[in-house]
């Protein structure tokens, strides 16, 4: 039988060529997923790349979060049941279309959709999408802000000093540092060309940032309170 499968093999290693041969032959599994990790348009730098032109997420943020996620790891599997390079939940895989979870590129696609929408959710807050990520909405929503989970906080943390020092891939790539865990998301270009009601549109979501990071519901009662005493 082996005698068999080697000569089924060797033509199409030879038609590889010698790098293909030697990485898929030997030591199995792990020589086969860091090819196909590697190689050509199936690489993980090339996946980020894209999944942050698709969702327009920096590879910074991605690239952080796949490291404090699973670290690269495709067939990573948690607890929870959470799968693949950005832990994705069978219910999350489903929605955003990752109908194999440990597929590198359906899963970082589906991973920086989520991220995307979470962070078009928060205004661009970079911590609050990332707790929202890690622990739901729900939770962002009643604590008014990262939530009082030591998990949660210190995945925040995690993430945001990736991103600060920048993030090696597991083929060696180097992904550089953002200054700005903030700038993590791109809306769109800002230059000297927006309208007037485009900066008040801006200047109103900096106002809101400000508001959602500073100030809870109760807050906002008291608040409404007060204003309508001096009406």
């Amino acid at each position: 039988m082996k005698g068999v499968l080697s000569m089924q093999i060797d033509p199409i290693t030879a038609a590889l060529g010698s790098t293909a041969a030697s990485t898929t032959s030997v030591n199995g599994v792990n020589n086969f997923e860091s090819y196909l990790n590697n190689a050509g348009n199936n690489s993980l730098a090339s996946i980020f790349q894209k999944a942050s032109d698709t969702y327009g997420v920096s590879v910074s943020l991605l690239t952080a979060m796949a490291k404090q996620e699973s670290n690269f790891q495709a067939n990573a599997t948690s607890k929870s049941g959470a799968m693949g390079i950005m832990q994705l939940m069978p219910s999350t895989a489903s929605y955003f279309g990752c109908t194999d979870p440990y597929d590198p590129e359906q899963n970082i696609m589906a991973g920086a959709k989520y991220i995307s929408e979470l962070l078009n959710k928060y205004n661009g807050d970079t911590s609050l999408a990332l707790a929202a990520y890690n622990a739901g909405s729900g939770n962002v929503a009643k604590y008014g802000g990262i939530p009082p989970f030591k998990e949660t906080q210190n995945y925040v943390a995690k993430i945001t000093g990736y991103m600060q020092e920048g993030v090696t891939l597991p083929d060696g790539t180097a992904v550089a540092a953002s200054s700005n865990s903030n700038a993590a998301y791109n809306a769109g270009t800002i230059d000297n060309s927006l309208s007037v009601s485009q900066w008040d549109s801006l200047e109103q979501d900096a106002l809101q940032d400000i508001l959602d990071r500073f100030f809870n519901y109760d807050d906002y009662l008291r608040f409404l309170n007060m204003f309508m005493k001096f009406m």
